[in-house]
């Protein structure tokens, strides 16, 4: 059993030299950044009641990013002083991530692996699946994975897009075929997960939502932000039940 999807694989496998290019086909990716990173470093900093400042409250927490592609959220937590462990099933994202994270002198474990193939005893305080349960061939073996590897007392989140007519019309219609901002054919609208779908499989998993919340663009100010409207793009926080 695996939760690889090679057809899913072989397109970000085929844009990785572009993970790093903040105007090429990632820049969606890089523009959707500071909103995600802003929501987990509020979830985790209050889920672990941590105090001091915010370059070092992530300090001695072993976080797995899953999916990390190129490390776009591995390389920022890690700067925060997170203990970062990125994998991927794409060899060629691993290798851009490595050699990225390396010229920013920065200590993260990169792996090309998927979450089944890791080793259970090795355990994680945050787990992050950031874009990419749309993407996986088996979402329950997915979250049962996460589940062996996250602490008794860890935090996790996903995020994901949901199936509508308006994400239909703005993540498919919009991003990829009018403004360009994504590859066309980089979503498959039919493997979204509506916000009920996901916490299913999440409670079948002994998972239980903390919070779930909205991430919002806005084309005034080109910026994102943490809305209840949950109609395209969301985010759930998870710990185990």
């Amino acid at each position: 059993m695996t939760t690889i999807n090679k057809e899913e694989i072989q397109k970000f496998s085929n844009l990785a030299e572009e993970w790093w290019d903040v105007n090429g086909k990632f820049k969606p990716l890089h523009m959707f950044n500071p909103i995600r990173i802003e929501y987990i470093t509020q979830k985790i900093k209050h889920h672990f009641e941590i105090l001091g400042n915010k370059e070092s409250f992530l300090e001695n927490l072993n976080i797995l990013d899953i999916g990390c592609g190129g490390g776009l959220m591995s390389e920022p937590l890690s700067r925060l002083g997170g203990k970062v462990t990125g994998i991927d099933a794409s060899e060629k994202n691993i290798k851009v991530a490595s050699l990225h994270s390396k010229k920013n002198n920065l200590k993260i474990r990169y792996l090309n692996k998927s979450p089944e193939q890791l080793d259970e005893f090795e355990k994680f305080d945050v787990i992050l699946n950031l874009e990419i349960v749309e993407h996986v061939e088996d979402v329950s073996l997915y979250i049962n994975s996460c589940y062996k590897l996250l602490k008794p007392r860890g935090i996790m989140f996903t995020a994901t897009i949901n199936r509508t007519l308006i994400s239909y019309i703005k993540a498919i219609i919009g991003a990829e075929y009018v403004l360009r901002w994504l590859p066309i054919g980089t979503h498959d609208w039919n493997k979204f997960l509506k916000p009920e779908e996901l916490e299913k499989y999440l409670l079948e998993n002994k998972f239980k939502t903390i919070d779930i919340k909205g991430l919002e663009f806005n084309p005034l100010n080109r910026k994102w932000k943490q809305s209840a409207n949950l109609s395209v793009n969301y985010i759930i926080c998870n710990t185990k039940v």
